[in-house]
């Protein structure tokens, strides 16, 4: 894409040696995580920058086409029915080129995390295991693995041993939590190191799971 994403972005100190991409959720905007993201405690790895994008404006069929931020068009509640392959491989581009950013401006890609909640999940996994450069790793909150039938023969092996962090709500009446298990296990089939995560809560984020996530952060970028 000739323009990137309208992003926001936080650096936690001077010359970041890290990124972490959080892509929001359907109808939310960039700002959505960056709360979350000052809950964080990166320090042991050193300067990190934050990017927060925001998703394209686009006609949303389940909500009556209203124009709302989205990745893609979501067209019924079963969500994996009818996927909008186009809008999906369309964000996954423009994901693609926020990666690509970040190696430009200095940050090796096995020292950039691709994260995301519900939509954004999505996009994460879309967009990641598809990636030609190694990541550090894979966050992916409240959501679920699009185009699931086209994942083994598209995936890249640049990302095949790059870690997996799911965690989903028990009581999620958006994404349900068996949408979440089938791409978990079809992932862990496809040989994907995955850690896993369910949480008493509906279609949200919670406390316990922004520190586990935290720990998870931590521990792949000290590794890389």
């Amino acid at each position: 894409m000739s323009q990137h994403l309208k992003c926001i972005e936080i650096e936690t100190a001077p010359n970041p040696t890290a990124s972490i991409i959080i892509l929001h959720g359907l109808g939310a905007s960039g700002d959505d995580f960056v709360p979350i993201a000052g809950e964080m405690d990166l320090s042991a790895v050193g300067p990190v920058r934050y990017v927060f994008p925001y998703a394209p404006q686009i006609p949303v069929t389940i909500n009556g086409g209203y124009v709302m931020p989205a990745w893609y068009d979501i067209r019924g509640t079963d969500l994996v029915a009818r996927e909008d392959e186009a809008g999906l491989r369309q964000s996954q581009a423009a994901v693609q080129a926020l990666i690509e950013r970040e190696i430009e401006r200095g940050i090796p890609s096995k020292r950039i995390v691709l994260a995301g909640f519900s939509q954004g999940c999505a996009m994460t996994l879309m967009t990641g295991l598809r990636f030609d450069q190694p990541l550090a790793g894979l966050a992916c909150l409240s959501g679920y693995l699009p185009l699931a039938a086209t994942t083994a023969a598209e995936r890249h092996s640049a990302n095949q041993a790059t870690p997996i962090f799911m965690a989903h709500g028990q009581q999620d009446g958006v994404v349900p939590i068996n949408r979440a298990t089938a791409s978990r296990d079809l992932l862990a089939g496809l040989g994907y190191s995955i850690e896993w995560h369910a949480y008493p809560m509906a279609h949200s984020v919670c406390a316990q799971e922004v520190a586990h996530w935290n720990a998870w952060l931590v521990q792949v970028l000290l590794n890389k």
